[in-house]
């Protein structure tokens, strides 16, 4: 199965401006996942992405890549 956008940035394999062309991938898809499961993201992460901004988004990706090399 393909990897996610989330599980490739957080695996430090794509840099986070990528997001865009994922959303342009899945728009132009027949995909029949919603956005957030075409990127991999859990609820909570989209609505920090929907409601603040794509930094928002990022910061709490980033949060997470830290947290899990401890």
């Amino acid at each position: 199965m393909e990897k996610k956008f989330k599980e490739l940035y957080l695996a430090g394999e794509i840099e986070f401006e990528e997001i865009d062309d994922y959303v342009e991938k899945w728009n132009n898809s027949d995909e029949p996942c919603t956005l957030r499961e075409y990127l991999g993201l859990n609820a909570q992460e989209e609505d920090v992405w929907i409601e603040d901004s794509d930094e928002a988004l990022q910061e709490l990706l980033d949060s997470q890549k830290k947290g899990s090399r401890a």
